[in-house]
């Protein structure tokens, strides 16, 4: 039984920084690519960073790009982003996901996905 389990969302001004949590289970994610994503009301669903477990290459959307920092703790199965210099425009329900393919940021890639944590700037 696949199981994606975010933590660590909350409010913080902007400027802040916050780092989320994924805990993985049922899967071995380390052979394909996992990622986080976001959705803004009224949003699509967009991909922010994703990384290749096996050897740790990352990619990251223009957005998020020197301000975010996607990594993995395979030990603990465990999935984070460090996002610092957090503005308004990050606020979103921030998801991870997973998948056997290759990386990319198409959610519709995605077979696995955690039910969210919300992330506010103000």
């Amino acid at each position: 039984h696949v199981q994606l389990v975010e933590s660590g969302g909350g409010s913080v001004q902007t400027g802040g920084s916050l780092r989320l949590s994924c805990s993985i289970s049922g899967y071995s994610y380390t052979s394909g690519c996992m990622g986080w994503f976001r959705q803004a009301p009224g949003e699509e669903r967009e991909g922010v960073a994703v990384i290749y477990p096996a050897h740790g290459t990352t990619y990251y959307s223009d957005s998020v790009k020197g301000r975010f920092t996607i990594s993995q703790d395979n030990a603990k199965n465990t999935l984070y982003p460090q996002m610092n210099s957090l503005k308004p425009e990050d606020t979103a329900l921030y998801y991870c996901a997973g998948g056997n393919g290759y990386c990319n940021m198409r959610p519709s890639w995605y077979p696995n996905w955690g039910q969210g944590t919300q992330v506010t700037v103000s």
